[in-house]
């Protein structure tokens, strides 16, 4: 068959090479001027640097872990993640060092008693948004420095109006353990992202093709192929038939520094609402050892409104945008069968990188779809 994939990204790029070894002739396309999509990276200053935010592979998926080794050796990098609040800061996620550094607990029992106590202002109702699930979680006191003004401005909502679910990944420990994630598997491959996804699509029956924008020629395109992966705007595909999705942005600015440490961690985060910016990365942290002597690479990242013509990165998944996604769900199957649609876009879904690869490996199983 011959198959068009719309996206470089991590999706695209593995839907490609998978559908390559099963024999398919597939022509990839992007309409930026590089590949890997939202995890691209490019070396500066021999710093790999993240140009659309901080990406950390981590997975608890023994399958996905095992496939990205055959593109990428892997670093032993575990994301500890810094809190400034107004100059003072704290460890994330939630964990004894938090506690500590709030109200100087220093045993579990007393760090539970005093989420507890705090926790007393709900009168035992079950949270029903963010900001309730953030108190149940944590208590009042992190909840307004670490959490509120954070989540406002991550998300240009009120916590009050955001789903509880969004927090409910984020891990709290009663132990002294600064690590980010629960996953057992976490790092960063050497070298950077780009060449981890350059690997994958090099197999001779891929053909990429960059500056390539699939809405200059939808038609010709849909009539040329047996099969079309989409991994962009499901409502961009259908021109916004019934109406746009909701998506938060970001927009980074980026320097380079004539110094060789700016703030001593890879992300600091920012949870006061005077910062203007969420967070700052210091690139050179993701990896051990790298880099031009007396330089570093900062990102400053301020969320943003979207609107067309802004690049999406989140999907904002309450009741009403989820319907209205079904919509184009179902719109989808009935009229385009020969398009499957994937991804953080496609599916309109928050997806970890593990969960893209988990996706994208389980749809190229269905044989059913590629005869």
């Amino acid at each position: 068959m011959r198959i068009l994939v719309v996206g470089a990204g991590l999706f695209g790029a593995v839907s490609a090479r998978e559908l390559a070894l099963q024999g398919h002739q597939v022509d990839v396309i992007d309409k930026r001027g590089h590949i890997a999509g939202n995890i691209y990276t490019e070396d500066v200053h021999g710093i790999q640097v993240h140009r659309y935010g901080a990406h950390i592979f981590h997975t608890s998926n023994p399958a996905v872990w095992e496939y990205v080794q055959q593109f990428a050796q892997f670093n032993r990098y575990t994301n500890e993640v810094v809190a400034n609040y107004k100059g003072e800061l704290y460890n994330l996620p939630f964990n004894m060092n938090t506690f500590y550094r709030m109200w100087g607990v220093t045993t579990p029992d007393a760090a539970q008693a005093k989420i507890a106590e705090q926790r007393a202002v709900l009168h035992g109702k079950q949270p029903e948004n963010l900001e309730e699930q953030a108190i149940n979680l944590v208590g009042t006191d992190i909840y307004e420095k670490l959490v509120k003004d954070y989540t406002a401005k991550q998300w240009g909502r009120d916590p009050k109006d955001l789903p509880a679910f969004i927090i409910r990944r984020l891990p709290v420990r009663f132990t002294f353990d600064n690590n980010y994630f629960n996953d057992p598997y976490q790092g960063i491959p050497i070298g950077g992202y780009t060449a981890m996804v350059a690997k994958m699509l090099d197999q001779p029956n891929i053909k990429v093709q960059l500056d390539t924008d699939f809405f200059e020629h939808r038609e010709q395109y849909l009539a040329d192929y047996d099969k079309v992966i989409f991994t962009g705007m499901i409502d961009q595909f259908f021109d916004y038939k019934f109406g746009e999705l909701a998506y938060r942005s970001l927009r980074f600015e980026t320097e380079t520094l004539d110094k060789d440490n700016y703030q001593g961690n890879a992300v600091i985060n920012y949870t006061d609402a005077d910062t203007p910016y969420t967070r700052i990365i210091e690139h050179k942290f993701f990896e051990f050892g790298v880099g031009e002597k007396g330089k570093t690479v900062i990102t400053r990242e301020y969320p943003q409104q979207w609107s067309r013509g802004v690049a999406p990165y989140y999907p904002i998944n309450d009741r009403n945008n989820n319907h209205l996604f079904k919509q184009y769900r179902d719109y989808a199957d009935a009229q385009f069968p020969n398009v499957i649609f994937g991804g953080r876009l496609g599916m309109y879904r928050y997806y970890n990188m593990d969960q893209v690869i988990g996706a994208a490996l389980e749809l190229m199983k269905k044989t059913e779809l590629f005869r």
